[in-house]
């Protein structure tokens, strides 16, 4: 019996681990595919200093930084969390999470508002106002775009990860001796929070 307990651990840390290294895998992929489209953007930012710096005179600083402080507060929400777990303490992860997924979610409806003032006045590829801009205008709103909502559909994936963890937190399946999930999560989480942290000065900062 003792055996067999002993076997049951074995396996659980070998999933433990391989679940780890594939998310750190995942993550070396997402940081290739926005690596590629920060250095796109500098280089057209390079070719279009003006176009660049007129364009990114219609984005909102104040969203983009009330935007990054809830990112970074939603990180040390989960890293709280991860904590609490490895503690025994289910209450404080479950509140953590709550509060990561409602931070989660109240960046998203300032992207919406913010996205829908562009919207609004036909600053979106492919509107008439679009086209009659300058070639350098229009790559900046286009990868504006791109980026922030390649970005947004991240946040989504992230949420979804986070609920399910809740979730499991709740019904016991993720507790302090199993807990992988929770942390594969966290990384990920950080993953997003790490873009944005470049998107902002790219986009909202740089002149």
């Amino acid at each position: 019996m003792e055996t067999m307990t002993h076997q049951h651990h074995a396996d659980a840390h070998r999933d433990d681990t391989a679940s780890k290294i594939g998310m750190w895998l995942f993550i070396f992929t997402e940081i290739l595919l926005f690596g590629g489209l920060f250095i796109v953007y500098s280089v057209y930012r390079h070719m279009n200093p003006v176009a660049f710096h007129l364009a990114h005179e219609e984005l909102s600083i104040t969203m983009g930084f009330i935007n990054t402080i809830i990112l970074l507060v939603s990180s040390a929400t989960v890293a709280i969390s991860i904590s609490a777990i490895q503690k025994n303490d289910r209450k404080l992860t479950l509140l953590m999470l709550g509060i990561t997924l409602l931070l989660a979610l109240t960046f998203l409806v300032n992207k919406y508002f913010e996205w829908g003032g562009k919207f609004e006045h036909g600053m979106y590829p492919g509107s008439e106002l679009m086209k009659n801009l300058s070639n350098g205008d229009m790559l900046f709103f286009s990868l504006y775009f791109f980026m922030t909502g390649l970005h947004g559909v991240h946040i989504i994936v992230g949420m979804v990860l986070l609920g399910i963890t809740l979730y499991k937190v709740k019904t016991g399946a993720v507790n302090s001796g199993r807990y992988a999930l929770l942390e594969n999560s966290g990384l990920y989480w950080h993953l997003v929070d790490l873009i944005w942290i470049f998107l902002f000065p790219l986009f909202y900062l740089i002149h």
